[in-house]
């Protein structure tokens, strides 16, 4: 793996609320390289998003510290973005306004501004939609539009929350080959929460198993699966393999969840 960009070490993260503490992530350490591209999994409640969270700096750890480049996280900054779920573009904006919001606040004038974003929504495929309001194109292409809006303050870690789970199938396997194109012209190092084990494998150059709450990491498994890989891919046996191993990690973690949801209701 090449030099760590993204540390994090012994994460624990424990919420109290009407006097109740859970313990959410216990003790979760790994390491992630420049412009790797690493996927989680795990079952529901597991603390994906809190982890994701964490590393952006919008949530602070129990104990442990998350570190980048070498220095420890306190808060957001201008190294990290995010990607939600939801798309959560300014529905007043346009496509070009939305995806320089970010620009604006950092001070850029408005021509580099709108050059630099331009130039992104052409790599995102969205070239002569940047007059367009959000209401006016199809979720991926609000998707594309967030992604472009999160490239466009250049990054150094792309964390993305389940970018494509609202999304029909087709259209997420075909947001799927979009980012590998984008990655792969970018480079950015990506961390990506996914539910789905087939997105996980066929996007990612690693994949963290992460256990019923409290979340730890239970495998890293790297997936050797050379790039570029045509969708054609998830049909092979390899692939399959893949999918087949983590699901036999995951399979007993959903039992378990499913048990510690039933126990507290």
């Amino acid at each position: 793996m090449t030099e760590p960009i993204l540390a994090v070490e012994q994460v624990t993260k424990r919420f109290t609320r009407n006097g109740k503490t859970t313990e959410v992530l216990d003790q979760v350490s790994f390491t992630v390289g420049r412009g790797e591209f690493v996927a989680l999994v795990g079952p529901s409640g597991c603390g994906k998003t809190t982890l994701l969270r964490i590393i952006a700096g919008l949530v602070s750890p129990s104990s442990g510290v998350v570190r980048v480049n070498g220095r420890i996280v306190f808060g957001p900054g201008p190294d990290r973005a995010m990607v939600f779920q939801q798309d959560s573009l300014f529905p007043w904006r346009t496509v070009l306004q939305n995806v320089r919001f970010g620009l604006e606040v950092r001070g850029v004038s408005r021509r580099q501004a709108d050059e630099a974003c331009l130039r992104l929504l052409e790599r995102v495929g969205l070239k002569g939609f940047a007059g367009y309001y959000p209401h006016e194109i199809s979720g991926g292409m609000r998707q594309r539009v967030n992604l472009a809006r999160a490239l466009a303050v250049d990054p150094e870690i792309l964390l993305m929350d389940e970018p494509f789970a609202a999304l029909d199938a087709q259209t997420r396997e075909l947001m799927q080959m979009e980012l590998l194109r984008i990655w792969s012209d970018a480079r950015k190092t990506v961390i990506f929460v996914t539910h789905q084990i087939d997105e996980a494998c066929y996007l990612a150059d690693r994949v963290l198993v992460m256990a019923s709450r409290p979340g730890r990491i239970v495998e890293d498994i790297p997936i050797r699966i050379p790039r570029p890989r045509p969708l054609q891919v998830k049909r092979t046996g390899e692939f399959g393999r893949y999918v087949d191993h983590i699901w036999s990690l995951l399979e007993k973690e959903v039992r378990q969840a499913a048990l510690t949801l039933r126990a507290e209701d």
